[in-house]
């Protein structure tokens, strides 16, 4: 089949979110210049440079972790492993403004050592994230699309020693969790190596 999005799929579901899977789950957690803190599961997260190390996650709409994260400038981004999944999920309801999702989940905020805002201290790795830009992206007609855009300079990380193996985070053992489509989740258990090949120019 073919569709032009502008016309609608005719399936149950807007199939788009399904066909671009796996998605890391950035379980962004912030503090307000009050105190308050958060935290939000976000399936549109992902990192996009490693000279720096650079992350970026989009928020549907202007919700605390965007209003937190502009009035201070950082945010944390926690590790979804399987043995959290029911916790993440939990911290994802729509909960009045200054409500703590770590109070509601069962989850403890510990201090991060570079950023005012909390880290989950159940996660097994942790990113300490200063934001280097925010910005609405528009639509192919240049209408502001509604979404934000936070993009954070990783500056600290938290690795519970738990997960590595011979001195490698291992992917078994930290059992990460990704977003699928519609409902679906998926935790990584099959992992396997494969490596860039040499250029052969007898089959260039």
């Amino acid at each position: 089949m073919f569709y032009e999005t502008a016309n609608g799929h005719g399936l149950p579901h807007d199939p788009f979110k399904a066909i671009v899977v796996p998605r890391p789950i950035g379980w962004i957690s912030t503090r307000s210049k009050s105190g308050a803190i958060n935290l939000s599961p976000y399936s549109y997260f992902n990192a996009i440079s490693d000279n720096p190390h650079l992350v970026i996650f989009s928020s549907s709409g202007h919700k605390d972790s965007v209003a937190y994260i502009e009035e201070t400038g950082e945010f944390a981004a926690n590790l979804v492993s399987g043995n959290l999944r029911e916790k993440m999920n939990a911290s994802s309801v729509d909960a009045p403004r200054g409500v703590s999702e770590f109070d509601y989940a069962g989850l403890t905020p510990a201090p991060c050592r570079l950023i005012g805002a909390p880290r989950v201290a159940e996660a097994y790795a942790a990113l300490e994230c200063v934001v280097t830009d925010i910005r609405v992206p528009e639509d192919r007609h240049g209408k502001p699309s509604g979404n934000f855009l936070v993009t954070g300079e990783v500056v600290g990380i938290h690795i519970d020693e738990a997960i590595l193996t011979d001195g490698l985070i291992d992917t078994r053992k930290a059992q990460p969790v990704s977003r699928l489509g519609y409902m679906d989740y998926a935790t990584v258990s099959d992992v396997y190596q494969m490596w860039r090949p040499r250029w052969d120019e007898s089959k260039g």
